[in-house]
């Protein structure tokens, strides 16, 4: 049972991210990465602030939300296989 503040920044962090993957994957970004870092900020604020919030939140499960293995950079994707 998730709280609506937790519904609510957990909705916010899959956009955000779901944003930055579309970022990453277009033709545009290899042009200028400046607009897929700016995604990449946007997505990392929205991630701390949900665990920020499951960190004292009541109802919040005790799962840390993590970026998919493929979206970690190189370094530290070997040191999470």
């Amino acid at each position: 049972m998730d709280c609506l503040a937790c519904k609510d920044l957990k909705q916010r962090y899959e956009l955000c991210l779901a944003d930055y993957v579309e970022a990453r994957s277009s033709a545009y970004y290899r042009v200028s990465n400046q607009f897929a870092a700016g995604k990449n900020v946007d997505m990392e604020r929205a991630r701390f602030e949900l665990e920020e919030h499951r960190s004292v939140c009541v109802s919040a499960p005790d799962v840390i939300v993590q970026l998919p293995k493929r979206m970690l950079p190189f370094r530290e994707r070997r040191l999470v296989a």
